[in-house]
């Protein structure tokens, strides 16, 4: 008898063992959802609780019956509009979502640089804005998990520009669009990049020449690689970053149900091929969902605990940038202004290598860029100056119809013909950039100062009665009389600096530039430029000050 109940046991224990490892419906994402929903559905039908304040996210969703989503308008296949219509992959799985919820989707205008933002501004629930999940925003946003699709970044530009890997890269210009989370690797190759809003401008900048590379997401070239004539002139030249997509929330309190929530959805969506049909309407690649409808039909997966099984869900893109030694401080520092002022500080520049070398790069180019372009002017006002009072037309007149033209030139004219001008001579590269700027401000500003001298001379010869060369000693008196002129224009010079960054010049302003193209805080990082400037002038004026009072005495004696 006792071998007979061992027996059984023996041959129901397995049976016993895979009913119990069984999902119940309980576990299961789709009873998951439903009870998530009916819980949020019965408070908001509760008197009185869709007034409190600090309402739970998706509770607030069911009391105004309404699912707000962050989407693109200029990016072609994913999130575009024309008219009030709005089509693409994000703009129907927003749909999708708010169908599942049984609420209304209303959308809001997002690009790369405000889709987080207005998540923490609470004023969309959720970013459906082809965001790549990497490490780096990971702190700001909670995404979605699964993810519900792929990319990565690629270059693009004419066929007959020869660029296979990044040494190809180095100084050129790269259109790319704020906020991108490969713009620091962009960066780290020596390339100069050109920042823009909205990704939907990128081609024409191409087309127009204005830049020689575009950088973007391939699924968003892949719509102007099915016109024919973009094709024709355009080619990818490479890719890098492969990064996964996820819709995201807010990370601040009450948000966690309706993070809940998505994350269940999500995987029914991929499990049942909803994310798979909606993809295969709006024409873009599939390779990436079926491939995850594959992950989230496995028993293991489609469980309500699938979104946090590493081997169901995709890591971030691991974009997290070398922290400087004293990042730990300045976040330290931030916190304790905002503690006490509650001023949002933010000091990318001084938390990670690649920032913190941009900025010190930046800051010792722009001190350079300075001198030269006080040396520039000077010089410069010396030579024209001797030339316009000289006696032979030959050197008279040449040297004021060059004045003329360069009074009447704008100033980022005059920079782009210096540097098509330095790089029709040399090879371009930062110095090259550098010294066609400081020559660039040298003319326009010793132009207007050796016009000053010039006009001096003429009045000294007047007074003296003399003419030509018997006017001996007079140029040294003339420079003297024109001191506050010569000053002015040298400031003018430092103060002019800036615009430098038109041609590729990698002074301060550049540098922050491309540091904000990856990392928040661009208001506290101009603010920091305006700063730097303003002491940078300051000490110009105090010194060209000691100059005028040295050239005054010197006129006096």
């Amino acid at each position: 008898m006792g071998r007979t109940r061992v027996f059984l046991l023996a041959r129901c224990l397995p049976l016993l063992l895979s009913v119990l490892a069984l999902p119940t419906r309980a576990e299961t994402p789709d009873a998951a959802l439903a009870g998530l929903i009916a819980d949020a559905r019965a408070e908001a039908a509760t008197p009185g609780a869709c007034a409190q304040p600090n309402v739970d996210r998706l509770v607030r969703i069911f009391c105004e019956n309404r699912l707000r989503a962050g989407v693109r308008e200029y990016y072609p296949l994913f999130g575009a509009r024309e008219g009030q219509t709005r089509s693409g992959y994000d703009v129907d799985v927003a749909r999708a979502l708010a169908g599942r919820l049984g609420v209304e989707p209303v959308f809001t205008r997002v690009n790369a640089a405000t889709r987080i933002p207005l998540l923490g501004e609470d004023r969309i629930d959720v970013v459906l804005a082809t965001m790549g999940h990497n490490t780096q925003r990971d702190g700001q946003v909670r995404f979605i998990r699964p993810h519900y699709y792929q990319s990565e970044t690629i270059l693009v530009g004419p066929r007959a520009l020869t660029v296979k890997d990044w040494p190809d890269i180095a100084s050129r210009t790269i259109c790319v669009t704020i906020g991108s989370g490969s713009n620091a690797q962009i960066v780290s190759h020596n390339a100069r990049l050109m920042l823009f809003d909205e990704a939907g401008v990128l081609p024409d900048r191409l087309k127009d020449e204005t830049c020689a590379l575009a950088a973007q997401d391939d699924s968003f070239f892949a719509f102007y690689f099915t016109e024919p004539d973009f094709e024709r002139r355009f080619e990818r030249k490479f890719g890098f970053a492969q990064v996964p997509w996820g819709m995201a929330v807010a990370r601040s309190a009450g948000t966690d149900r309706l993070a809940r929530a998505l994350d269940l959805a999500s995987q029914i969506f991929h499990r049942d091929g909803v994310f798979l049909d909606i993809a295969r309407k709006n024409r873009i690649g599939t390779g990436f969902l079926e491939r995850q409808q594959a992950v989230w039909q496995r028993p293991t997966c489609n469980t309500d605990a699938g979104s946090r099984d590493p081997a169901c869900v995709l890591p971030a893109f691991n974009a997290d940038l070398q922290p400087t030694p004293f990042a730990g401080r300045v976040v330290a520092f931030e916190d304790w202004v905002e503690a006490r002022t509650g001023i949002d500080l933010a000091l990318p520049m001084f938390k990670t290598v690649p920032a913190w070398s941009l900025f010190k790069a930046g800051i010792a180019n722009s001190l350079i860029l300075v001198v030269g372009a006080l040396a520039a002017t000077l010089v410069f006002a010396l030579v024209l100056g001797a030339a316009q009072s000289a006696g032979s037309p030959l050197l008279r007149w040449p040297a004021r119809s060059l004045t003329v033209v360069l009074q009447s030139s704008p100033v980022v004219l005059t920079l782009v013909i210096a540097a098509a001008v330095a790089q029709a001579i040399f090879a371009y590269s930062s110095a090259v950039a550098i010294g066609a700027a400081a020559v660039a401000l040298g003319l326009m500003n010793g132009s207007n100062a050796g016009q000053a001298i010039a006009e001096a001379m003429h009045t000294l010869r007047s007074e003296a009665g003399t003419r030509g060369a018997a006017a001996h000693g007079l140029f040294g008196h003339a420079i003297s009389r024109s001191a506050t002129q010569i000053v002015s224009f040298l400031i003018n010079a430092a103060k002019g600096t800036p615009i430098a960054s038109f041609i590729g010049a990698p002074e301060l302003l550049s540098a922050l530039t491309d540091i904000t193209s990856f990392a928040s805080g661009r208001a506290t990082t101009y603010s920091m430029l305006l700063v730097f400037y303003i002491a940078v002038v300051a000490i110009v004026v105090w010194l060209c000050g000691r100059l005028r009072d040295w050239l005054e005495r010197r006129q006096a004696s």
